[in-house]
């Protein structure tokens, strides 16, 4: 599985706007700064995040981004939803809607299935709170402490 950089910068944008509890509002400019995201790229993706409801932009003095909801209640699921899609893709599309697979292959399905549900457990499972905090579930502080997980097989 990749995450794609879209992914990945509206994570850290996110992860700024929560840091920034909402006391203000937060311009583009300033969190490409923090995060060292390319203005522009990060330009899009926030409009991503206000079309899929996920921060409100204020124009003007004092303008910028903000988070629309409690970052307590936006996961990184919901973040990686509004700029890529679907969590998991086989070739093009949700493993659900994929026709089952004949012969050897017949379990393959199986296991993409269970490769998505792996992977939303851990991305629903953090909020934007809890990245910016540092406190994460115990589930994932759990898979990091596991030194196989840092290795490269």
């Amino acid at each position: 599985m990749r995450i794609s950089a879209r992914a990945d910068y509206a994570i850290r944008a996110g992860a700024e706007l929560a840091a920034a509890d909402n006391a203000r509002a937060v311009t583009a400019a300033e969190l490409a700064s923090a995060q060292s995201i390319p203005h522009k790229f990060l330009e899009g993706i926030l409009t991503d995040l206000r079309r899929d409801g996920l921060v409100l932009s204020q124009r003007g003095a004092g303008g910028g981004y903000r988070l629309a909801r409690p970052a307590s209640e936006v996961t990184l699921a919901d973040v990686i939803r509004a700029v890529d899609g679907p969590l998991v893709f086989v070739r093009g599309e949700r493993p659900p809607d994929l026709e089952r697979y004949s012969g050897a292959a017949t379990a393959l399905l199986d296991v993409w299935v269970a490769l998505r549900a792996t992977v939303r457990s851990v991305l629903e499972a953090v909020t934007l709170e809890q990245l910016a905090s540092g406190a994460l579930p115990a589930e994932v502080r759990d898979l990091v402490a596991d030194a196989t997980a840092w290795e490269n097989p």
